[in-house]
C-alpha cells in the first residue's frame, strides 16, 4: 500500500502573532510523520487565509517560499471559520489522500495526528479528535460548551461530544462532504451525516500559544444557535407544543373566569391581566424570532451564493 498524502488544513484569521510559533510545529510534525514512513513526502501544511486584516497572508506566502511543505489559500474576503475550513478541504480534496483539519493557535495536541493516521490505516474514513477533559477552560466556558453539546443531542443533531473541528477525513469522506451544498455551514454536524466508518482519538487541549481568541461569548452563542437551527427542526416543534400548552392554559383560565362571574365574584386589580398579556406577548415574540431564523436560512439557501471565493493560492506559483 502506498503511503497516503496528508494535507493539514489550517484556517487563519488575523494570526500574525501565532503563525511564526505554530508553523514550525506543524512542519516538524509532517516531516516526522514522513520520516517514520507513515505518510508520503508529498504531504503539505495548507494555511487558509480567511480575509485577515493583518500580515497573516504575507507570512503564509513567506513560509511557502521558504519550505515546499507549506502552501496557502487566500479567500477574497472574510467568510468565517467554517467556510474557510471548507475552502481548504475542498482545495485539498483533489491533492491529498487524507486531510487533518486543526486550528492555528496550537491548543490542539498535534501528536494526536499519529493516532488519527493509525485509525485511518485501520479502516476509518473519519477520525474525530475529542477532548478528554476541559481543565484549561474556565468554569463558565466549560459549562456552556458541554451544555451546548447536550442541547444539540437533545434536539436531534448528531454531533460528537467535546469534538470541535480537529478531525481526519479520507478522500472518500471529502467527496461525500462535497455533495452537501448548504450555505449555512456547521461542519461538526455535517461530517457525521456523511457516514462511513468513524472512530475517535482523545487528547488534552493546551492554552493558546500566542495571540488572542477570535471566539468571544457573543460569537460562540451565535455559532451554537446557527448549529442548532442548521441541523434540527425541533425548535419549531417545541414552539408548536408551547402554543398548545399556552392555549390550553388560556382556555382553562377563561372557564375559571366565567365560573367566578356566574357566582357573582368580581376580580379587581391589573396584576393578573398584565402578567397574562406580557407572558403571551413574550411567547409570541420568541416564536416569531425562531421562525424568522429558519426563514432567513431558507432565504440564504435559495439564493445559492458561493460559500467562498479563492482569490489566490501559493500553488499557482508552483504550477507555473
Amino acid at each position: 500500500m502506498d503511503k497516503p498524502v496528508l494535507y493539514i488544513v489550517i484556517p487563519c484569521y488575523n494570526e500574525e502573532a501565532v503563525l511564526p510559533v505554530t508553523s514550525g510545529m506543524f512542519l516538524k510534525k509532517i516531516t516526522d510523520l514522513a520520516a517514520a514512513q507513515k505518510i508520503s513526502d508529498e504531504s503539505r501544511v495548507m494555511f487558509v487565509n480567511d480575509g485577515s486584516k493583518d500580515r497573516t497572508w504575507a507570512i503564509i506566502q513567506e513560509l511557502a517560499e521558504t519550505d515546499g511543505h507549506f502552501c496557502g489559500v487566500c479567500l477574497s474576503r472574510n467568510r468565517g471559520h467554517q467556510n474557510a475550513l471548507l475552502a481548504g478541504l475542498m482545495t485539498a480534496k483533489d491533492l491529498a489522500d487524507i486531510t487533518i483539519s486543526i486550528d492555528c493557535d496550537g491548543q490542539d495536541d498535534i501528536n494526536a495526528m499519529d493516532a488519527m493516521i493509525e485509525e485511518y490505516l485501520g479502516g476509518s474514513d473519519v477520525v474525530y479528535g475529542v477532548r478528554s477533559k476541559r481543565d484549561t477552560d474556565t468554569w463558565f466556558k466549560r459549562t456552556t460548551a458541554e451544555g451546548f453539546y447536550r442541547v444539540m443531542k437533545m434536539l436531534g443533531a448528531d454531533v460528537v461530544f467535546n469534538h470541535a473541528d480537529y478531525r481526519l477525513l479520507s478522500k472518500r469522506a471529502l467527496e461525500g462532504l462535497a455533495q452537501f451544498k448548504e450555505v449555512n455551514l456547521f461542519l461538526r454536524g455535517l461530517v457525521p451525516l456523511v457516514g462511513y466508518r468513524s472512530s475517535s482519538v482523545y487528547y488534552e487541549r493546551a492554552e493558546r500559544l500566542a495571540g488572542e481568541s477570535h471566539y468571544p461569548l457573543k460569537k460562540m452563542l451565535a455559532f451554537a444557535f446557527d448549529g442548532i437551527t442548521s441541523l434540527s427542526v425541533k425548535p419549531l416543534r417545541l414552539i408548536t407544543l408551547l402554543g398548545i400548552l399556552v392555549s390550553t392554559c388560556s382556555f382553562l383560565a377563561i372557564i375559571v373566569t366565567l365560573i367566578i362571574k356566574i357566582f357573582g365574584f368580581t376580580v379587581t386589580g391589573w396584576t393578573s391581566m398584565i402578567c397574562a398579556v406580557y407572558f403571551i406577548g413574550g411567547v409570541q415574540l420568541l416564536s416569531i424570532g425562531v421562525i424568522g431564523e429558519y426563514i432567513g436560512k431558507i432565504y440564504n439557501e435559495t439564493k445559492s451564493r458561493p460559500r467562498f471565493i479563492i482569490s489566490e493560492t501559493t500553488m499557482e506559483k508552483d504550477n507555473k
